[in-house]
């Protein structure tokens, strides 16, 4: 079973319950003081961490004095864009004592949907965290409509996941794990300690409408399982409202694995290369020999361009003599990509009037 001292990369979901005190709408400050400890810790021993965090309307309620009931899509945005700064300024302070610093990121379902968006999420996740930076995820409540929302932060959690090549996903809910009833109206209800395949079965048991505890909020956090367990990364569902819920987790504390069905890294490079292609690029024999030995593609090494493709779009990779190495998402369109094809990078601004996107195609992004 998978433990979190196993982990390289871990994205951890907190909803709002957990952050926010649903009575008065104020920040639980000394849960999160005790949240973000558990996130240095974590940080100190090489692992990176990603929080995918609810909690703006839920701040931003408060202190807009907006009623407890449901919430006007307008009034969600306007708490949202008040409720933001203070989440992102809470996480600040907190990360500050410890000597880390957070990025806030906001997301939607678009970001995740469209390949260039993708990337450029992706690309802007492993800067932050190869900066030491600590992203704080979030939905863009303040411009999303019900077309271009994830509409729950399980699943967000999970493409969070996806898209960052996570290997752990930490929900932490009402509930300490995945049980087969209802554990509130049903004392026969056992939790799983490990699931390692979501079958019909397990489905049916999701149930309906309702909190972590109830049907429905099993039902997303089941798809969200799906979804990352696919893409190569474990995921558990564990009690998150005491305080240090991670090392709580370490130390043993009730929960269900979700494992995952291969590595992030192999199913994102099988991923790419089931896409269809939509232009190729040929490589001299210098390039060719460095993707071989796990290089990134470099402008410098391309010697041809054909096909009409855009940013983010699959493309085969060919030597001289036409021989298919592979194929990957390239960083650039097809007239930047011919315009640059033999330039080094200090040679890219001056003919595109923007600066380099680093490699043409990285090693992250190509499937041999």
């Amino acid at each position: 079973m998978a433990t979190l001292s196993d982990a390289r990369r871990i994205v951890v979901k907190i909803g709002s319950a957990l952050l926010v005190d649903r009575g008065s709408g104020q920040l639980r400050a000394e849960w999160l003081k005790a949240l973000v400890a558990d996130v240095a810790r974590i940080r100190a021993r090489g692992t990176d961490v990603i929080l995918v965090s609810s909690g703006s309307i839920a701040l931003g309620r408060g202190a807009l004095g907006l009623p407890m009931t449901e919430l006007t899509l307008e009034q969600s945005q306007a708490a949202a864009a008040v409720g933001q700064i203070q989440l992102a300024h809470a996480y600040d302070r907190a990360l500050s004592e410890h000597g880390l610093r957070a990025a806030q990121v906001l997301v939607t379902l678009e970001d995740s949907a469209d390949r260039r968006r993708y990337l450029n999420s992706r690309a802007t996740l492993e800067q932050l965290l190869k900066l030491g930076a600590v992203p704080i995820v979030n939905e863009n409540d303040t411009v999303a409509t019900d077309e271009i929302r994830y509409g729950d932060n399980d699943r967000m959690a999970a493409q969070v996941a996806v898209t960052a090549g996570a290997d752990q996903l930490i929900l932490l809910s009402d509930v300490d794990g995945f049980y087969s009833g209802n554990p509130t109206q049903d004392p026969a209800a056992k939790r799983f300690d490990v699931i390692s395949e979501i079958t019909p079965e397990i489905e049916a048991m999701a149930g309906d409408a309702g909190s972590g505890l109830s049907k429905g909020g099993m039902k997303t956090k089941l798809m969200a399982a799906r979804t990352a367990t696919a893409a190569g990364c474990d995921m558990a569902i564990t009690e998150g409202s005491v305080l240090n819920p991670l090392s709580a987790l370490e130390k043993g504390a009730p929960a269900t694995w979700f494992t995952a069905q291969g590595d992030p890294q192999q199913k994102r490079k099988a991923w790419i290369a089931a896409m269809k292609p939509k232009g190729r690029i040929t490589v001299d024999d210098g390039a060719a020999r460095a993707l071989q030995g796990g290089s990134s593609l470099l402008p410098a090494g391309v010697t041809a361009v054909t096909g009409r493709f855009g940013r983010g779009d699959p493309v085969e990779v060919a030597d001289t003599t036409g021989r298919k190495l592979g194929q990957g998402l390239t960083r650039y369109d097809a007239r930047d990509t011919a315009l640059i094809k033999g330039l080094k990078t200090q040679d890219i601004e001056p003919k595109l009037g923007y600066p380099a996107r680093g490699p043409l195609i990285h090693r992250d992004d190509m499937a041999f």
